[in-house]
């Protein structure tokens, strides 16, 4: 018999024997030890079982809810000086060390953006897991009408998963162009409030900046830099122009007259080692170099460095 039932048959007599009480009617408080008689229970009236069984939650419940009003009320202090601080300082910098600040920092400031955001992204493709998480940020921004304009490396255009994410946010009104070499990552909100890495890698710490003149600096360098950059052409059209290869193909040969590695040239570009390689070979092969002394000679003697506007110099 479940203690309801045993509760509702004993409300006819008003005792129970103890021996045959339902456990729940213990825990309920629903029943207590007849004074004269130990092996009898009386019933206790509900209302009565549930204020001295309740009470102890009520006043646990009361007292962490002052406990968070007054932990509440400390970091409120320690906000305010916080923020003072900031605003009595003669430059507005903050050095934000470890990866999780940073995610921080930037979260909120993203978050506030109301009506611009410029990102500058180098190093080639990204992680799926990161796009996933810059999507759905994105999205939210673009949502709010803010205006996004994302600067690339070119060698995004060949990786799936990045132009899959900016073909999701340029639907959505997002703008992404694309550069040969993108000077360093940066994030801008609002032309109000910056961030630049300070170390490599670039996720170890990063600098906030809210200084007026430094964030208008950053932000007429990026201006420059879009105006150079080649913008994604959607509609089907073919994800490398002539002029990116060549833009590509140039950078690559500068860096070869200028004597560096294959890996270097690779980390600057945002490419693997292999595809650097290659075109160093299908060049060296065109000019008949048999060295990398020899072919940077032969490179600074051709055509293969003019600027793409005299005309289609790729020969990949």
């Amino acid at each position: 018999m479940d203690a309801l039932a045993q509760y509702r048959q004993a409300l006819g007599t008003g005792t129970l024997a103890a021996s045959d009480v339902s456990p729940c009617l213990w825990e309920l408080g629903l029943v207590a030890p007849l004074p004269d008689s130990p092996d009898l229970v009386r019933l206790i009236p509900p209302d009565i079982a549930a204020h001295a069984v309740l009470r102890p939650v009520e006043d646990a419940h009361l007292a962490r809810g002052r406990e968070i009003d007054s932990t509440k009320a400390v970091f409120s202090a320690f906000t305010e000086a916080w923020s003072r601080a900031l605003r009595d300082e003669e430059s507005p910098l903050t050095y934000l060390d470890g990866g999780q600040l940073i995610s921080g920092a930037l979260r909120m400031a993203v978050d506030a953006c109301e009506g611009e955001l410029l990102t500058a992204q180098p190093g080639g493709g990204r992680a799926p897991h990161l796009l996933q998480e810059a999507l759905e940020r994105d999205l939210r921004l673009l949502e709010r009408g803010v205006r996004q304009r994302t600067i690339y490396q070119h060698t995004v255009r060949s990786h799936q998963p990045t132009m899959s994410y900016i073909e999701q946010i340029g639907d959505a009104g997002a703008e992404v162009r694309t550069l040969t070499e993108v000077f360093d990552r940066m994030i801008i909100c609002d032309r109000k409030v910056a961030f630049i890495p300070v170390t490599v890698p670039r996720a170890s710490s990063a600098l906030q900046i809210r200084d007026p003149g430094l964030v208008r600096f950053l932000a007429q360098f990026f201006d420059n830099a879009w105006d150079r950059s080649t913008p994604i052409v959607d509609g089907g059209s073919p994800l490398r122009s002539p002029t990116v290869t060549s833009d590509i193909q140039r950078a690559i040969l500068r860096a070869v007259v200028g004597g560096e590695t294959d890996d270097a040239i690779a980390r600057r570009l945002g490419m693997s080692r292999r595809s650097v390689a290659e075109h160093v070979r299908r060049v060296s092969v065109q000019l008949g170099s048999n060295s990398r002394a020899q072919l940077g000679y032969l490179l600074a003697t051709s055509a293969l460095l003019e600027d793409p506007e005299e005309g289609d110099t790729s020969v990949v």
